[in-house]
């Protein structure tokens, strides 16, 4: 009878360990049984303030938290849309399978070969993670990474996402950088100069005086426009100064000194409220017919943009149109725009 009533009370014990663990959250499941090697999410993506991506090239970025924003390798303000990508997988991948005994020789050696090492860290710079990140699978909706000083690999994904998850870090000098130009909201701009020297009457200079605006021309020899500048004309051309990104990065284009050595479009000086000064000219780059190889003069799409004399890149002209006004357009209602 005491041996029944022993089996009793073990099969009670089991079943309620069972029925806890089925109806307990998903998330306390996994927290309780995934061992440290399988667990690759940092909990808390708020704690995240630095991550040191190396490849074996011996190429390697490090991107850290600064405010309400992120730098890369302390220089330059790193791409939002580069962050979050790779903030999307420090928090949120998850263990999809462990793979086949069969598999793990050709997975390692992969990694070994090619693997992208990734380092996450703390604002105290206590490290949080360490993995390193391989090929995808087979069907390339997993990617395999293995745990620094693990043995087994593991094929991880972003729930509810289609797709490999290492070309996200797999990426390059200025593409891990923000390619804005100028993100100002009005208010804080102090002044703005734009200057087109094939059109100086055209050319301007605005300064915030409190409330209101001076608008006067670039050029001493401009005769100056004696009516009253309207503020809100100038508030509609402040606004043309919020999120205007370039294209794309081209520091390595080989002709850059000669673009250089010709006469811009245009140069826009300006000065944010906090005295910080950015200079950006414009140099044309026409459209070019694809058989002919003959350049339209009178259709300009794109532009060599030079920041500060320091970054080159390409603008498009759509996105940047509405910031080239001309003087008379803050007194009359001429048109705003100028074309090259």
């Amino acid at each position: 009878m005491k041996k029944n009533y022993l089996l009793l009370l073990i099969f009670l014990l089991l079943g309620s360990a069972t029925a806890w663990y089925l109806f307990s959250p998903d998330d306390k499941k996994t927290t309780n049984t995934l061992g440290w090697d399988r667990k690759f999410a940092v909990e808390d993506i708020n704690e995240v303030h630095k991550i040191f991506i190396a490849k074996r090239s011996g190429e390697t970025t490090t991107l850290t938290r600064n405010g309400n924003h992120w730098m890369v390798n302390g220089k330059h303000r790193a791409s939002k849309n580069a962050v979050e990508n790779v903030l999307e997988v420090v928090s949120d991948v998850t263990l999809k399978y462990v793979p086949p005994q069969a598999a793990l020789d050709n997975i390692v050696k992969d990694i070994a070969a090619r693997g992208i090492k990734v380092e996450v860290y703390n604002k105290s710079g206590e490290q949080l993670k360490a993995y390193y990140i391989g090929g995808v699978t087979s069907d390339a909706r997993a990617t395999f990474f293995i745990m620094e000083n693990a043995e087994q690999p593991m094929a991880v994904e972003i729930p509810q996402m289609e797709g490999q998850l290492r070309t996200r870090f797999d990426i390059t000098g200025d593409y891990w950088r923000d390619r804005t130009i100028f993100d100002y909201q009005p208010e804080d701009i102090e002044s703005v100069s734009i200057e087109y020297p094939k059109q100086r009457n055209k050319s301007f200079k605005l300064q915030r005086n409190g409330d209101d605006f001076e608008v006067k021309p670039f050029y001493d020899n401009v005769p100056p426009i004696n009516r009253a500048v309207q503020n809100g004309r100038v508030e509609g051309f402040l606004v043309n100064f919020e999120n205007r990104m370039a294209e794309s990065f081209d520091q390595g284009f080989a002709q850059k000194d000669s673009v250089r050595a010709t006469i811009p479009f245009s140069t826009i000086y300006l000065k944010d409220t906090k005295g910080q000064e950015k200079t950006v000219s414009f140099y044309p780059f026409f459209k070019t017919d694809s058989k002919t190889k003959e350049k339209y003069t009178d259709i300009v799409e794109r532009y060599y943009t030079d920041v500060n004399q320091e970054d080159w890149l390409l603008t498009q002209h759509r996105i940047f149109e509405n910031i080239f006004w001309s003087y008379e357009s803050f007194f009359d209602d001429a048109g705003h725009q100028l074309k090259d």
